[in-house]
């Protein structure tokens, strides 16, 4: 490559000891030729510094000596940009460039964003919300006349969100202010290049960005961990404490561990359980997005300081921060996704030239496949997950109220301007028309209430703000984050100890015992909306469930794990109790081959069971145990429930199923599936979050916040109007849309339904099969209450499993 390093740079990176790899200097040579481009590259290859440095070079020539924006970098995490700006700073003040960097973000304080406003840095680091918000203003075109580069790091975490919604419809806008303006995308698991690149680029296609690929990372070293040398594992569950000795073991080996998990409920737990062993006092720390900003920061700054010898930690440790010396990752539960693990992995030994070390924790026998399937696939560099979806409308309407109220704007060019983002590329100007519709007055239904007045057009077609009230109030209320409503944590005090669930919150009653932040707390009452604790004392504390979807099992990796289960050879490496569990089903019935659908029928306790071995992830399977059911109750079967977990659902009736052929016919999708989809609570609860997004529902008001009870009343009622006068109407469209892609997975099912006719493989069974142990444990979990339930469920594994033993 004939493009060089200029001095200083050279120097300084002599005196690092490095020499600019490859990927780094195409990085360089694309911004030289102007161009937008797509770095890939592994965990410790110098991703991030290959994003800059095309700014640090171009502003170390003195160009920007008087003031003006000339790069802004945003990433999913508040704390990335923070940590980036450390990082950041040191090469800057080591060769002594004429360069100032700023974070701004929901943290930053009133006064730094005024001076931000007045007197901009050279590059700025922040989030998409911050962004967005900045682009409301009326000084924005001039604020971001300056802009030469835009750099989007983790672009696979934002890419196909709502969050990549919003900044995609952001960087058109900013492209708008300042034409010149190249984008920089970075990432080390893309699974979709191409479609990624479209994401990037400034026209919405691909053939706008050059895609820059860095070599392969030293393979990582990838283990399964299990709980003891016997190989013994659990039928059901998913927490896996029972491997707490051994990854308590696993963490007094090495200097810094984060133990991912990936629930906060299961973090509270495993935390509890990790402690419980601890004999040796080990500092162990917990990190989740309930607990207190504080805590937090304090956690943090222990793991960069090596103070801790380990973190359990969810998502929020999962992308591109550099946490000082982690040693190994351990990953407790299956990760449900190759490329998640692979993110996960990355955060252990952040070099490129050395391995990562990672072990896997499974919860259960499933989970044993599972894991071993997504580490065969780690190993051979695989990625998997679905290219980026089409923008969402909600995500729209919102940019439309941004635009607005910068100033006034003619609809023909905005729709041009959304129109060159990928995600918004297909967008009809039917379907653009009624959002700018619904922003005016909130569309035929509503349009007889004045506070739906939000625009009005001018002689010459333009749209303005009706007044400034509604610009204050909107700019309260931007982003894409719906979080189920959460109340703080408190003591009599003011001690803060986190947040948990207002649901959950609402079942308390004065004397629970409850877990947060690895503390046992009393709940004493609530005060207004806060909840009062002390520490508390006691057995059997709850454990807070926070709101959202269960993480489901990715195709791929799905795919992945029937072909284990088809290959008797490749058993070698699991446990002996998992070989002989699978060695037995292949004796007594069939095992799931990778293109049919095996589904078993058999008695049991006075009723007919229905077993389907699908593959197709929890949240699939929650509504295709629904339709079951409905078909089962319209011929007549007499359903009595179901029960689904990543692998397989189950039903069980008062009558044989009949024909499984007609069962999972195509037609299982049609007849009354969109009637049901919008009685049920799941689509009001959507419905609720695509409201708050698009603004017909308001989270925050000057002084207040309304509470979720507010905000669920004010959004059925809302739901109910535009059902009964407006059924068509813009917001009900968003909201089918995203259940039938994320709730629903309907798209899935389909494909699935599509794809076996004709492949169906029925066995009828005199008594439960050995695979189906698993999934009929899941419907005695549902069942049990108290500290005697783990207990009941390994007698009923036992029971059950001799059951399928026999002939």
């Amino acid at each position: 490559m004939s493009i060089h390093l200029p001095e200083p740079f050279q120097t300084w990176f002599l005196q690092q000891g490095w020499t600019p790899r490859p990927h780094q200097l195409a990085m360089l040579q694309a911004a030289e030729d102007g161009v937008s481009a797509l770095l890939i590259a592994p965990t410790g290859g110098g991703k991030t510094l290959a994003g800059f440095l095309p700014s640090l070079i171009e502003l170390a020539k003195g160009s920007y000596a008087e003031g003006g924006l000339h790069t802004i970098y945003v990433s999913p995490l508040k704390a990335l940009s923070n940590n980036i700006a450390e990082s950041l700073s040191r090469p800057i003040m080591e060769m002594g460039l004429p360069v100032r960097i700023e974070v701004r973000s929901g943290d930053t304080s009133a006064a730094r964003r005024k001076r931000q406003q007045k007197n901009p840095p050279h590059i700025l680091l922040t989030t998409p919300e911050s962004l967005a918000l900045l682009l409301s203003y009326p000084d924005a075109a001039e604020y971001f006349s300056t802009l030469r580069a835009l750099i989007i790091d983790e672009v696979h975490a934002l890419a196909g969100t709502k969050r990549g919604d919003q900044l995609a419809l952001c960087a058109s806008r900013l492209r708008t202010f300042a034409p010149a303006m190249r984008c920089s995308g970075l990432s080390a698991t893309v699974a979709h290049p191409s479609a990624i690149a479209a994401w990037v680029s400034p026209t919405g296609h691909a053939s706008g960005v050059r895609i820059v690929t860095a070599e392969d990372g030293v393979r990582p070293d990838v283990h399964v961990l299990l709980p003891d040398q016997r190989g013994y594992l659990p039928w059901a569950g998913r927490t896996g404490l029972g491997s707490a000795t051994a990854i308590l073991t696993a963490i007094a080996a090495a200097r810094l561990t984060i133990v991912f998990v990936n629930s906060r409920a299961q973090a509270e737990l495993l935390f509890q359980a990790l402690w419980k062993d601890n004999t040796e006092n080990l500092p162990i720390g917990l990190h989740h997005g309930s607990l207190d900003t504080t805590r937090r920061a304090k956690v943090e700054e222990a793991m960069a300081q090596g103070a801790l010898r380990a973190v359990v930690a969810t998502s929020s440790l999962d992308l591109g921060l550099d946490w000082g010396a982690v040693d190994q990752i351990i990953q407790v539960g299956a990760p449900k996704q190759i490329s998640r693990l692979t993110q996960r992995i990355g955060r252990a030994n952040h070099r490129m030239d050395e391995p990562s070390r990672a072990l896997l924790v499974p919860a259960n026998r499933f989970e044993v496949l599972e894991c071993e399937a997504a580490r065969e696939a780690v190993l051979r560099h695989e990625l998997d997950g679905a290219p980026p979806r089409a923008g969402t409308f909600d995500v729209l309407a919102q940019h439309v109220l941004v635009t607005a109220c910068a100033g006034p704007f003619f609809p023909d060019a905005l729709y041009e301007e959304v129109r060159r983002t990928a995600p918004y590329s297909q967008l009809s100007r039917t379907d653009f028309d009624d959002i700018i519709r619904f922003a005016e007055d909130g569309g035929y239904a509503l349009q007889a209430y004045d506070r739906h007045q939000r625009l009005f057009r001018d002689s010459l077609g333009q749209l303005w703000v009706r007044n400034e009230q509604i610009i204050r109030q909107f700019r309260m209320n931007i982003g894409t984050i719906v979080d189920t409503p959460l109340l703080r944590v408190k003591s009599r005090r003011g001690k803060t100890f986190g947040e948990i669930d207002e649901y959950f919150a609402s079942t308390l009653v004065p004397g629970d015992t409850f877990l947060l932040g690895g503390e046992l707390l009393e709940f004493l009452g609530m005060q207004d909306t806060t909840v009062q604790a002390a520490r508390g004392r006691g057995k059997d504390p709850r454990v807070p469930v926070y709101g959202g979807n269960q993480l489901s099992i990715s195709p791929g990796l799905a795919r992945h794990v029937r072909e284990i289960l088809h290959a008797p050879s490749s058993w070698d490496v699991l446990p002996p109790s998992v070989r002989d569990w699978l060695t037995l089903q292949s004796e007594r019935s069939r095992l799931p081959e990778p293109e049919q659908l095996l589904v078993e029928t058999f008695p049991h306790r006075g009723w007919h069971y229905l077993v389907a071995y699908t593959f197709e992830g929890r949240n699939a399977h929650q509504t295709l145990g629904l339709l079951l059911t409905k078909r089962l109750e319209d011929t007549g079967k007499g359903p009595l429930g179901f029960v689904a977990n990543d692998y397989m659902v189950a039903c069980w009736c008062v009558h044989p199923p009949g024909s499984i052929t007609d069962l999972f016919s195509r037609t299982l999708l049609e007849g009354s599936l969109t009637e049901w989809l919008d009685e049920s609570s799941m689509l009001r609860r959507t419905f609720r979050d695509v409201a708050i997004i698009a603004g017909l529902v308001e989270r925050n008001y000057p002084g207040r916040e309304k509470n979720r009870r507010q905000m669920t009343i004010s959004s059925d009622l809302l739901y109910d109007v535009l059902r009964k006068y407006d059924p068509d109407h813009i917001l009900l469209r968003a909201t089918r849309l995203q259940a039938a892609e994320g709730l629903t997975d309907l798209a899935r099912l389909s494909e699935m339904l599509e794809r076996i006719q004709g492949h169906i493989e029925h066995v009828s069974l005199p008594h439960v099969s050995p695979l189906a142990v698993p999934v009929l444990l899941e419907q005695g979990r549902e069942k049990i209450r108290g500290g005697e339930g783990e207990d009941y469920l390994l007698a009923e594994a036992d029971r059950l499993y001799e059951l399928a033993a026999t002939l």
